[in-house]
């Protein structure tokens, strides 16, 4: 019989040692804490989403009233219930209302900067956000002389602002 090399077999042996666990421990543990600092991100990055989406919807549902408006008409009621006011008939030719800015890429958009002018913006409280998030829709009205048509610019945030994203900002023109 053959006797067995007791030392040879336990060099042939495969497996971790201690140090090649916790190497591998330390690893999956770096991994993870980045998957979860990626949750907490997107979670943030959805909720200013839904916020900036929000912003959006209400400021072309306001801008699609706007533009239902008679050219002559100068006041009306929207379907929230807000009274605005759509320029006057005694300014023809620059804009009325909440003040504009000129943004980096050349386009005339409200200036959220500045205070808000009755008549031509409101808050408008979320019925359907949890936390009862707030929006401010302002806009500014240009009517052409001879009363032959208006280009509306409409602008919408979420109050406390809408980091990352900047305030939406739509602009149209109606004419006869």
């Amino acid at each position: 019989m053959k006797r067995l090399n007791l030392k040879k077999s336990r060099r042939s042996q495969h497996g971790f040692t201690l140090i090649e666990t916790a190497v591998a421990t330390l690893i999956m543990f770096v991994g993870l804490l980045a998957v979860a600092q990626l949750v907490a991100t997107s979670v943030f990055l959805n909720s200013a989403n839904r916020d900036d989406s929000t912003a959006m919807v209400l400021a072309q549902n306001e801008l699609n009233q706007f533009v239902g408006q008679q050219l002559s008409s100068f006041t009306y009621t929207d379907t929230l219930g807000n009274v605005c006011t759509l320029g006057n008939s005694g300014t023809t030719g620059s804009f009325v209302g909440s003040p504009i800015a000129t943004s980096n890429d050349n386009r005339q958009v409200i200036d959220f900067s500045q205070g808000t002018v009755a008549g031509y913006s409101f808050t408008w409280a979320d019925p359907n956000d949890p936390s009862g998030a707030r929006y401010d829709l302002r806009w500014a009205v240009y009517s052409f002389s001879n009363g032959s048509g208006k280009r509306f610019i409409v602008g919408a945030r979420k109050l406390g602002g809408n980091v990352p994203f900047y305030p939406v900002n739509l602009d149209t023109m109606v004419q006869k």
